[in-house]
């Protein structure tokens, strides 16, 4: 038996794990034992990484669309018919009547590879992935704010911190391993403060547990602003030397009292008081967000809105200090980083800009578009009229973005899909021709996590059958299509990237065998930055911006009268691909479920397992009902794994002005008990115990 060194390809956690092999066949995986982020362990999800890679569901070969039947292809026929309808939409419509679609799922590399092929290939900045959807307001927000838009600390330094402040992350169910260095950081005396609607798991262990209302993340931000000032908590000595703005910034501050704070919040007076001293008084504190705080239609206020509260305190740049946003999957850090995005290229470099533009035009040789392209869910407002064909790698929007069946019917308007995948997804299935990449376990490559560690994964079997590297089908693709991609293996292609982006300049395959690297790491004798902004931010000063509140898009009313509210639960991962292709994850959590406060469900005259109708102003859901004081009065939780009651057909697609970001977090919905007809009676009762 083999034990191959890799990483995890679910969460943006990044932990290390050796995948067994015998006779090429994976036989399971053993946590690394002294990772700097897992430690020797793995959550239920890393345990079990390994069982989707065989499943016998794989995409084998390439597949064609003909008379609205899939026909087994060669690769050969599938590149040569994809390349020829790709050249046929683009010498018609133009380059931009193209929109493609990178994986946060897929290396770094890959998603090099999949941002050089949209622009020097194809032409166009039309190519966007799924941090759209998750953290586009982390990267707008702190962009402006800092400079850059990633974790500014490390994992390993949650343990000897003395403060941590969650704010809309339920970070033991999302991100389990930086959950673990939280519990013990609190069993060394740490003090856990936890704000979020809902009683999540990790809140049941903070020492203050503040329940705001869904969207009112910066009215609670500023109430807490507003006691750090007054009480001269404020570190003026590093507002005056390392910030900008601060007097616009403080006015608005000073409109929202405590009275005004608990009035839009919910919460009380006394609590916001008792958090703002406890966070802005302890040096070592520490400030962590995730998608609670993003996927607003004020996503960029609320991310800004943390970016204050940092440097009002000088809580960053040191270390066990920081704004540290959690990213959701194993490599939408990477994905960023390497510029799958409309506006830039890799490490952040604006397409706008003259001489980075030329940069890239010179190294690729080849004349590069200058006008940022279409986001994600622009490219699919535009399907069918502007964007005429699409080429998605490793996504599944029919199942993960909001207002689900008006995807479904921009697809259907294409008049050429391309879908990239390791199984056949919701989104594959209306494909004009579906290609079959490979799993972690099948290729190499680079992760970056959370952290911005960037890590080495390593080809543990042979791909299955006929699927090929999502590298290898890009470079064969873009030679059909006249453009010459010759890599030998994916440490060229990171070359190539280190060479046009500062802040990977040093990372190198070979210098990541011990745990990989953490950028910024400019050069080959540098060894990475644990935490950043230490004595200048990336912008140089930082920049308080003035935020006011701004309710959500869509209040309840007399015939939607509560709040829906999504996310992920401990047992699956967003669209399901993987996770319920993994017998051990689907026997533990195999049905959707909503969750209702108690009062509201005797209200209803609803009970647990009862089958409940949740309607929007977009659709409509059955699913099974979870009766739990875990959220409160008024509003109701859905995850968004399950495709037979993908809740994504019934979100908001309301959109933040900046970043073009979702409000999948707020959404007017009702509730309704479901009877079954007498012949369906038992049909119905999940196998969920309740929670």
């Amino acid at each position: 038996m083999k034990k191959i060194s890799t990483v995890c390809p679910y969460c943006g956690c990044g932990c290390g794990l050796y995948v067994h092999v015998e006779k090429d066949i994976i036989t399971g995986v053993s946590p690394v034992r002294n990772h700097p982020v897992n430690k020797g362990s793995l959550c239920v999800k890393g345990w079990n990484c390994f069982e989707f890679v065989q499943h016998p569901g794989r995409l084998k070969y390439p597949l064609i669309k003909k008379d609205g039947v899939f026909k087994k292809s060669s690769w050969d026929e599938a590149l040569d018919w994809t390349a020829e309808n790709l050249l046929k939409v683009k010498e018609k419509f133009g380059p931009d009547s193209i929109g493609m679609l990178s994986s946060a799922k897929c290396t770094n590399e890959e998603n090099f590879l999949m941002m050089k092929f949209s622009r020097a290939v194809v032409g166009t900045n039309n190519i966007d992935h799924c941090a759209r959807l998750c953290h586009s307001s982390t990267v707008g927000g702190l962009a402006k704010a800092f400079g850059s838009g990633a974790m500014t600390n490390s994992i390993d330094e949650i343990d000897s911190s003395r403060v941590l402040f969650v704010i809309g992350s339920n970070t033991t169910e999302q991100h389990p391993m930086i959950g673990m260095h939280m519990l013990d950081a609190v069993d060394r005396g740490a003090t856990l403060i936890v704000a979020d609607p809902r009683k999540t798991q990790i809140a049941e262990f903070a020492k203050i547990h503040l329940r705001h209302r869904c969207g009112t993340d910066v009215a609670l931000l500023n109430g807490m602003m507003n006691v750090i000032i007054n009480e001269g908590l404020v570190d003026l000595d590093f507002v005056r030397r390392r910030t900008e703005n601060f007097d616009d910034f403080e006015k608005i501050v000073m409109r929202y009292p405590l009275d005004i704070a608990e009035k839009i919040t919910g919460v009380p007076a006394v609590d916001i008081r008792r958090v703002a001293r406890i966070y802005a008084t302890e040096k070592r504190s520490m400030l962590f967000y995730s998608m609670g705080i993003t996927q607003h239609i004020t996503g960029v206020d609320n991310v800004r809105s943390c970016a204050n509260l940092v440097m009002l305190t000088a809580h960053i740049g040191l270390p066990m200090t920081g704004l540290n946003p959690l990213r959701g999957q194993n490599n939408v850090q990477g994905a960023c980083d390497m510029g799958a995005l409309p506006d830039v290229y890799s490490g952040y470099q604006k397409v706008t800009d003259k001489k980075a533009r030329k940069k890239f035009e010179s190294a690729w040789g080849a004349k590069l578009p200058s006008v940022p392209g279409r986001t994600l869910t622009e490219m699919f407002d535009a399907a069918g009229g502007e964007i005429r064909a699409m080429y998605i790698m490793g996504e599944n929007p029919v199942i993960s973005d909001p207002d689900a069946s008006h995807v479904t019917e921009a697809i259907k308007k294409l008049d050429f899909l391309v879908v990239q995948d390791i199984f056949m997804s919701d989104t594959a299935e209306l494909a004009s021709v579906v290609l079959p990449a490979v799993t972690f376990a099948e290729k190499d490559g680079t992760f970056t996590n959370t952290e911005r560690r960037v890590q080495k994964l390593k080809k543990a079997i042979r791909p299955v059958c006929g699927a090929m590297p999502d590298w290898r089908i890009i470079s064969e693709l873009s030679k059909r299509m006249g453009y010459e991609m010759e890599y030998g293996a994916t440490h060229e292609i990171m070359e190539e990237a280190a060479l046009l982006t500062p802040s990977y300049g040093g990372i190198l395959h070979h210098r990541l065998n011990n745990f990989g690297l953490q950028w910024p790491c400019p050069g080959i004798d540098h060894s990475g930055t644990t935490f950043m902004h230490r004595k200048a931010f990336t912008k140089g000063m930082g920049s308080f911006i003035p935020i006011d509140f701004v309710p959500p898009a869509e209040p309840v009313d007399g015939d939607y009268p509560f709040i829906l509210t999504t996310g992920r639960i401990s047992f699956h991962y967003h669209t399901g691909t993987m996770c319920r292709r993994t017998s051990t994850l689907e026997r533990e959590e195999p049905d959707c479920f909503v969750e209702i406060n108690p009062a509201d469900a005797e209200s209803l005259g609803i009970k647990t397992h009862d089958r409940l109708s949740v309607s929007s102003r977009r659709g409509e859901i059955v699913v099974n009902a979870s009766v739990t004081d875990r959220t409160p009065e008024g509003i109701v939780f859905i995850p968004f794994h399950f495709r037979e009651a993908a809740v994504n057909l019934i979100t908001n697609p309301a959109l933040d002005p900046t970043a073009k970001i979702p409000e999948y977090k707020v959404c007017a919905v009702n509730i309704a008990p479901v009877v079954p007809k007498p012949d369906e009676e038992g049909k119905f009762f999940s196998r969920r115990e309740n929670r």
